[in-house]
Formats: structure tokens, C-alpha cells, sequence
């Protein structure tokens, strides 16, 4: 029993120093548990999303006073909170890759998400949130592996609109989400798609 019980520590003690492990980008399902002091951050069920008016702790990284700016159009934006997002969706889709510095698969997907940023520069947007600095958003939009990417086409009523893989619109991020390092054609073809529905919006 005490070597079982050592096993598990070593094994918990591993895991948690070893953070988002490096692995090869060719790996399309390359993804890691979030490790946090308590261990691993589990998803939330389907479902289980918030809404955007529920923000309560998730706005709290911008000072009383304090404008929200966005960085220039054809750079990733680095998002602390919900309110960034929202600003970022007013000029179009979204494409949202959530990870952390630790992570060496998100590290990975930087120089392709710079690439995206410049080719869809005044089409649509691609932030970035850090769980490490932004675990409020984490747990907002229940992260349990990273990275994480969605394209968040708008906000309806008091959801955000997700665009998936198929063509089609969902508000709910499970089925939206793209689960570890992918191939940038993978995001071009979902990016062109809610860039398509964005315009038949606007038309209706």
C-alpha cells in the first residue's frame, strides 16, 4: 500500500513539473491537462458555458479608469478578459487559441498565428489568452487541455456564437474547438467559413 501511495506522488509530482509537454507539431491531437497547484483542471460538461453578461471576476484585470485598447490589426492580441474579446469581435470573427507559456505545443503555434494575424489583417482577429495570467478565463470557458482554439463568430443575445469545423454555428465551445497544435489550413478553412457567415449575416 505505501509503495502505491509513493507511486502516485511521484507520479502527481511528474506530471505537475512537467507542465504541457513538447511534443511534435505534426501531432494533430497533441494536447496537455492544464496543471494548476491542485492538479488537473477537469473541462466543464457541455452545456456548462457561461454567458457573456455573467463576467462577475472574469473583467477584473482592467483598472477603474482604464481604457480598453487593442493592439494593432495584423498582430495577435494577448486577451485578459471577456471585455477584450468583446471589443475584438465588433471588427469581425475571432480567432481565439488559449494555452500558456509552459506549453510547448502553444509555443509552437506562435509563428503561425502571427501569420494568420497579417493575412486576415482587417477581416478578423486572432487573441490569445494565457491561462497562467488568466485563469478566470480558464475556468470561464472550462479549459481542461491546451491548446485550445475556437473561432468565435459574435455574441447572440447573451451567448458568444462558436463557428465549427463543419460549417456550421454553435453556442456551445465543445463542439466548436479545435484540441491541440494543427495545421494553419485547418484555421484558414474554419476563419474563411465564419468570415462567410459574418457577410450573409450582415445581409439578413
Amino acid at each position: 500500500m505505501k509503495k502505491l501511495v509513493i507511486l502516485l506522488i511521484l507520479l502527481a509530482a511528474a506530471v505537475f513539473t512537467a507542465g504541457c509537454t513538447e511534443e511534435s507539431q505534426e501531432n494533430l491531437t497533441d494536447t496537455q491537462p492544464i496543471q494548476e497547484a491542485d492538479g488537473v483542471v477537469e473541462s466543464t460538461e457541455a452545456g456548462q458555458n457561461a454567458t457573456p453578461q455573467e463576467e462577475g471576476n472574469v473583467t477584473n484585470s482592467t483598472e477603474p479608469g482604464q481604457n480598453i485598447t487593442l493592439q494593432e490589426e495584423g498582430t495577435v492580441i494577448e486577451v485578459t478578459d471577456l471585455a477584450q474579446l468583446n471589443a475584438s469581435l465588433q471588427q469581425g470573427p475571432v480567432l481565439m487559441k488559449i494555452g500558456s507559456e509552459r506549453c510547448g505545443p502553444c509555443k509552437a503555434m506562435k509563428p503561425m498565428l502571427n501569420e494568420l494575424a497579417t493575412e486576415y489583417k482587417g477581416k478578423a482577429r486572432v487573441i490569445s489568452i494565457d491561462i497562467d495570467k488568466s485563469p478566470q478565463l480558464a475556468t470561464y470557458f472550462g479549459i481542461g487541455y491546451i491548446p485550445d482554439s475556437t473561432i468565435v463568430l459574435n455574441v447572440k443575445g447573451e451567448e458568444y456564437v462558436y463557428m465549427k469545423q463543419d460549417g456550421n454555428i454553435t453556442t456551445d465551445r465543445f463542439q466548436a474547438r479545435i484540441l491541440g497544435t494543427t495545421e494553419k489550413s485547418v484555421l484558414q478553412d474554419v476563419l474563411n467559413l465564419a468570415l462567410l457567415q459574418s457577410e450573409k449575416d450582415k445581409s439578413e
